[in-house]
């Protein structure tokens, strides 16, 4: 009985404890719950110093926030063309105008040098233009010689044959030549070529002609459409009496085609000088006509040569004509280069008037004199104008 009770009273002390565990263990969670917790340090900084809760006595300036960066630029579009159709670009051009001048002493030929950007004006249609660019050249020419060598006079022929050889024996050796005969049709006797030798063969060659007709405007027409190939500044030298027979061109068509040909100056020598002044005023209705058709010649070999600033000569003797040549040498070699921008800067392919001048310090015309003080004549060679491009060229 006793061993019974002990055990049993064992039991309960066990039970006792237990409960007594779970109390407290329940009284410390309450505990727990119901305490607020220590108070922590402040750790923000001040806005502009002064310590900190656990900085000390360093000052610890308010950090900025970081800025945002910009958004990016939107991308650009990208703009398909339809199908089919390729890129376009868009190019504006400024025209620009040159004009070579050149200006000789009308007694002896001489080109005038030591010239100034000052003592030049440019007219274009009356207005006065403003020069940007000037410079004195003097470089090898590009000439196309243009002889008649028709079966209508053997004076002509003779004339015809000395000029042009008088001409060749002035070639230097950068020139660049060609020789072309006309008649009723025209014929290449010798293409571009440096061979002085080779001119001057070709001109010997011409002996026997074959028709009487002299197809003048058709002539230079070609003449034109020929040289307009080749780069640069260009020559024709037409060596003919001037009469037409029956070009398939009038006057005004031809004189169209010299004023639209760029780059290009004629100089015309008259042949049948000689013969001419045996026979004009012989009287009766024949030799009047004759003489009027002479008279017409003349003006037709006069205006190709003024429309694009070159110069007509006749001659009656051999004599004259290393003297000719001389000067054409002397106008077309040495010049004045001019270059403007038109004040009219429409490109609608109409024809320009030009007009160069030459003027002193004062804006007065230019006088010149020799040693002894004396005046001298002279001739501003320049062509009569140019025709605008068109803005489809």
């Amino acid at each position: 009985m006793q061993k019974r009770a002990s055990i049993s009273i064992g039991c309960i002390q066990l039970a006792m404890l237990a409960t007594v565990f779970a109390a407290l263990t329940l009284v410390s969670s309450v505990y727990a719950q119901s305490t607020p917790p220590p108070p922590q340090p402040d750790q923000t900084a001040p806005d502009s110093g002064g310590p900190g809760a656990d900085s000390g006595a360093i000052a610890l300036p308010k950090k900025k926030a970081p800025e945002e960066a910009p958004p990016p630029a939107p991308a650009a579009p990208k703009i398909k063309n339809p199908e089919g159709m390729p890129s376009a670009s868009l190019r504006i051009e400024v025209p620009e105008v040159t004009v070579d001048a050149g200006v000789i002493l009308e007694k002896t030929g001489q080109f005038v040098p030591n010239l100034k950007p000052g003592n030049f004006r440019v007219y274009e249609d009356g207005v006065e233009q403003k020069i940007s660019g000037f410079k004195r050249v003097e470089a090898p020419i590009t000439a196309l010689l243009l002889c008649e060598f028709a079966a209508n006079s053997y004076y002509k022929i003779n004339d015809m044959r000395n000029a042009a050889f008088s001409f060749a024996q002035q070639m230097r050796p950068q020139d660049n030549v060609a020789l072309m005969t006309f008649d009723m049709k025209t014929q290449i006797v010798s293409d571009f070529t440096q061979d002085k030798q080779q001119i001057l063969q070709s001109i010997d060659s011409l002996r026997i002609p074959g028709f009487s007709e002299t197809n003048l405007f058709d002539a230079v027409y070609e003449g034109l459409d020929r040289l307009d190939r080749v780069e640069g500044h260009k020559y024709l030298i037409v060596i003919a009496s001037g009469r037409d027979s029956s070009s398939k061109l009038t006057l005004d068509k031809i004189l169209k085609k010299v004023k639209s040909t760029r780059d290009v100056t004629i100089f015309t020598i008259s042949t049948g000088g000689a013969i001419r002044a045996m026979t004009e005023g012989g009287g009766g209705m024949r030799g009047s006509i004759r003489d009027l058709d002479n008279l017409q010649a003349d003006n037709e070999m006069k205006t190709f040569a003024s429309l694009t600033g070159g110069k007509w000569y006749s001659f009656r003797f051999m004599a004259e004509l290393p003297d000719i040549f001389s000067s054409i040498n002397q106008s077309i070699r040495p010049k004045y280069q001019l270059i403007y921008r038109p004040i009219n800067a429409k490109q609608d392919g109409t024809y320009r008037k030009l007009r160069v001048e030459l003027v002193d310090e004062e804006g007065k015309p230019l006088q010149i004199q020799d040693e002894k003080h004396k005046p001298l004549k002279y001739d501003v060679i320049a062509r009569d104008g140019y025709r605008a491009r068109q803005e489809v060229e």
